[in-house]
């Protein structure tokens, strides 16, 4: 960027909080429920950041998205249950946030997680005092790739999309920031399946770790 940003935007999942320990101890939860054997671990960890929709997908893949919908409250109900239990942050991400604050840039979070459980894992991190903004997938009707979500953060902010930046680690967060009008940083530690490639999204700028987002902030 060619100038300080004002605030700076993350997705939760996938880009601060290694969260797929306790969104897949969920899934084989769902999966006991109906007698299957549980789904490895790093199969369902590769979907983590597409969402409770796709980690069913890969749980129950026999079944269509209509017959899949009804499990998605009983996946949601029981990883609601464990927040944050066995999910850590991304290595360097404690030390960006605290950059961040030292010099005094807001920043705040927009993902497609649900926002009740969203603000569960934000204070499970003791985070709710300097998290400026929190969107959620359900705050809104629409959710990313739509850009409303990142355009409602800057509207809650009292910033224009030009001077936000805004990190995550799935194609729909580049996207949603590309129709925004939002530089996007594409996080290359988060998750991603096999023929994802970061490198065509057309991210203004890529990550390889945590501590590189402050390279783009003059």
């Amino acid at each position: 960027m060619s100038k300080t940003p004002a605030v700076v935007l993350f997705d939760l999942d996938g880009t601060l909080v290694d969260s797929a320990p306790d969104l897949a101890m969920a899934a084989n939860r769902v999966l006991a429920d109906h007698g299957r054997p549980p789904v490895a671990y790093e199969r369902l960890r590769q979907v983590v950041s597409k969402g409770g929709r796709a980690m069913l997908a890969v749980t129950f893949p026999d079944l269509t998205d209509e017959q899949r919908e009804p499990l998605l409250p009983v996946f949601l109900r029981y990883y609601g249950e464990a927040l944050a239990v066995h999910s850590t942050l991304f290595d360097g991400v404690d030390a960006l946030l605290a950059a961040l604050d030292a010099r005094g840039l807001r920043w705040g979070i927009v993902t497609n997680k649900p926002e009740g459980l969203a603000r569960g894992v934000v204070e499970g991190f003791g985070w709710r005092q300097r998290c400026a903004v929190l969107v959620g997938g359900d705050t809104l009707p629409t959710r990313k790739p739509d850009p409303a979500p990142l355009l409602h953060a800057c509207r809650q902010l009292g910033v224009t999309p030009g001077d936000v930046l805004y990190v995550g680690d799935d194609l729909r967060d580049v996207q949603a920031a590309n129709a925004a009008g939002m530089p996007c940083v594409a996080a290359l530690w988060g998750y991603r399946e096999d023929g994802d490639d970061p490198m065509r999204w057309q991210a203004a700028f890529v990550a390889a770790h945590a501590s590189e987002v402050l390279e783009h902030l003059p």
